[in-house]
This record gives C-alpha cells, structure tokens and sequence, in this order.
C-alpha cells in the first residue's frame, strides 16, 4: 500500500499566497453543468487577503493546502493540489467510468485506479427535459483521451451544458498531459471518414451525445449500452431543439454492414464493431449503403500543438499568459473546480472550493476563478465542471479515497469524468 502522509491542518496557522505565490509562479514560467447560483458585481477581486495553510506531501511529488479568501459578500475556502510533473514518479491521467455514457462518484474513480487525488473534470449530459422520453447519457461534453486512448469527441457548440462559452472558446478545448510530462492548454479536432463502394463521407462525431446536424457519427463498444437516440437530438445552435426523425442507424461487424434501421438504438456495440449513426444528409448517406457491403471507418483526434497526449479533459480556458481570457462571466456566482498550469507545464495545479454550509461561505464568478488560480500560481487554467459537481480527493492514510471539500448536494454528484493523479513513490 502506498505511504501517505497524514493530513492534519490547522486553520490557525496560515501562510500568506497572494503575492509571493505569483511571484513565484512569474520567475519559473518566465462550472457548472447546471448554471445558477447567486450573482456578484462585477470587477477585479480583492488585491489582499488570500492566505493557505502549509503544503503537505501526500506523496513524491504531490502536495496539498488549504486556502482562504474573504470577499466583501463572503469567505472563499478551497483546496489545492500541487503535482511535479517533471518527478519520475508522478503521472496524470483521465479517469472514467467503465463507458463514455455513464457517471460515477469521483472517489470511486479514484479508488479504482489507486490515485493519490484526483477533481472532477467535464460538463456532461446532466438533463433531458426537453426531449421527454429521451435518455440522460452521463456523456461528457468535449473531447476526453485516458491511457493515450481516445474516447469521444466533442459535441457541437451549442449542445453543450455548463455557463456560456467565453469568445473564443469551443467544446474542442482540453486541458492535456503529454507523453513528455508536459500539461498544457490544447484544442481537440476529431478527424475521420465512412469509406465504401458507395461514397467517402467525412465523420462528424465520436461517441457523443450530441453529432452536428447533417452529420454521421461513429459509436463503439465504449460508449456503453445507452440508448443513442440522444445523438439527433437538438441543433447545433439549440440544445433544446426537438429530435430529429431523418435519421438512420448502421452496425459495422468485422468491416462490413450487418444490420441498418431508421432509428438510433440502445444496448451493447460488441468489441470491433461499429454503429454509424446520421441525421439529414447524414442519414441519407447511410441509407445508401447495403448489408454486406464493405465500410471502413477511421477516425483520431487531431491537436494544434505537437505532441501526443496521454489525457484529456475539456473544459474551458479562463486564463492564459497569466491574465483572464476576454469576456468571462461576472455574474454566477457557484462553486468551482479548476485545473492550472505553472512552471512551463510541468507543474499542474488542481483545485476545487468547498461548499460547507453554515460559514458564511461564497463561490466565485468565472472571472474570479481566474483571478483566483493566476494569485495560486498558474499562468493557464481551465474552468471544469462546478456547482454540485465540484468534489476534491485524496488518499487517507489506508489507501481509500476521501473527499476533502463539502459537495453543494451535500454528498457527491456522480461525473462523467475526473482528472486522477498518480505517484508511484
């Protein structure tokens, strides 16, 4: 069983992070699925105030504190960990459940993989209120890699769940870890084609919950047994759109076509098959195809920056170079998770506030999460998953899971996903 140290904070003795954490952070590199909450003015946090509680390692290469942050309208607790990278021992990774189309409490994510401490990570498909009858799929919104192996791709922009997108900002970005040990700030593109007698198509999803209008969508034995149909639900402007009826289904066993239908279907995609899914042109593309037939379908995901990733999550950017991305929110106020990027990428901080009720407690706006992880030393951070999502864990002193932060739901919510962190000290 792994070591680890016993956590033992004293709120009585704290240290102060605001200035000397960015100084720091400058001379070494050189959410919510359901929106709501209350709403805060909008400007610049408090320049002063910020304090946390002395490190303590979990493990080789892990840390974790506390901290603290009054606001005029209440106090901000939150809970860090601080992961090297660039230590021999350390690695990062996605954690998931068994299928893309399913949630799972973040602690046990964790106690099934052996992680040191993990947060939760994407937006996911949380309702469906809009399409009675419709199956919630658990499915997360962006692009998500675990163990170098690519699990879905993102849904269109506006099919997504969580607060607006900020300028700029797609379903396609990730927060990613290289093969180099390197995290950074990335964009996903799926790329992939249905080739066959009958045409070349170009492919539009990968096990989603969501595909474009007009598009084909490719599903494998890893988006689980879940009802499809989600996927012609919606447009790709309006998540609560009606679902289409143009559609078709195709299964692809050992590379040619055995079973076709009208509709999206549920149940098990067996190992090595693939079921195609199309709506409007999509499914007229489909529905040229015959049993028996021969079809080849391909796919990867495709970054802006060189490198393979080992893991993805999405999410959204809140700051870069230092500084809040244009046009963040500074309105919601709820509880955050966050993951930043300090030390040139080699080190990954991971953050999550605490929902205690009765402390006079407060969450923050998006804008302030930003503020907030650039004062704990990040130059890049991701905004993920937040509200009743929001869950913090690490490893007690027999090797199980505890989930260090008060969740809003008063228990933990179940997530699409979680960004685990390893150490094999």
């Amino acid at each position: 069983m792994r070591t680890v140290a016993a956590v033992a904070v004293a709120w009585g003795v704290l240290v102060g992070g605001t200035a000397a954490g960015a100084a720091r952070a400058a001379a070494a590199d050189g959410g919510d699925t359901a929106r709501g909450g209350a709403t805060a003015d909008a400007g610049a946090m408090p320049d002063s105030g910020l304090t946390r509680t002395p490190p303590v390692r979990l493990a080789p290469g892990v840390t974790y504190a506390e901290f603290r942050l009054p606001l005029p309208r209440g106090i901000v607790r939150g809970h860090l960990l601080t992961v090297d990278l660039s230590h021999p021992g350390v690695s990062v990774d996605l954690l998931h459940p068994a299928a893309v189309a399913a949630r799972a409490p973040v602690s046990e994510l964790a106690d099934d993989r052996d992680a040191v401490g993990a947060v939760n990570g994407d937006f996911f498909n949380i309702s469906e209120a809009q399409h009675p009858g419709v199956e919630v799929t658990g499915s997360p919104v962006g692009p998500a890699v675990s163990s170098g192996r690519e699990l879905k791709g993102a849904v269109p922009d506006g099919q997504r769940f969580g607060p607006t997108l900020p300028p700029g900002a797609t379903t396609r970005d990730v927060l990613g870890i290289g093969y180099d040990h390197r995290a950074r700030l990335d964009r996903l593109a799926l790329h992939g084609a249905v080739r066959s007698a009958s045409g070349s198509w170009p492919l539009r999803g990968l096990n989603q919950y969501a595909l474009p209008e007009g598009g084909i969508g490719a599903y494998t034995a890893r988006w689980g047994r879940t009802s499809r149909e989600r996927a012609v639900c919606g447009t790709d402007s309006d998540r609560g759109a009606g679902c289409d009826t143009d559609t078709a289904e195709v299964t692809i066993r050992n590379g040619r076509v055995t079973e076709t239908a009208e509709r999206p279907g549920a149940g098990v995609i067996e190992p090595g098959s693939v079921v195609l899914i199309g709506r409007e042109a999509g499914a007229r593309r489909l529905r040229a195809l015959h049993l028996g037939e021969r079809v080849r379908v391909g796919h990867r995901l495709v970054g802006r920056l060189p490198g393979r990733l080992r893991c993805a999550v999405g999410g959204f950017p809140v700051l870069r170079h230092g500084r809040p991305a244009a046009g963040l929110d500074t309105a919601a106020v709820t509880m955050r998770t966050s993951a930043g990027i300090a030390n040139r990428g080699r080190t990954l901080l991971l953050m999550a506030l605490d929902g205690e009720k009765g402390r006079h407690q407060t969450g923050l706006t998006v804008r302030e999460l930003a503020e907030l992880m650039a004062r704990l030393g990040a130059r890049e951070a991701m905004d993920l998953d937040g509200g009743g999502s929001s869950t913090f864990v690490t490893q007690d002193l027999y090797g199980e899971a505890r989930v260090r932060n008060h969740p809003t739901d008063g228990k933990e919510r179940p997530v699409a996903n979680a960004v685990g962190v390893f150490s094999a000290g």
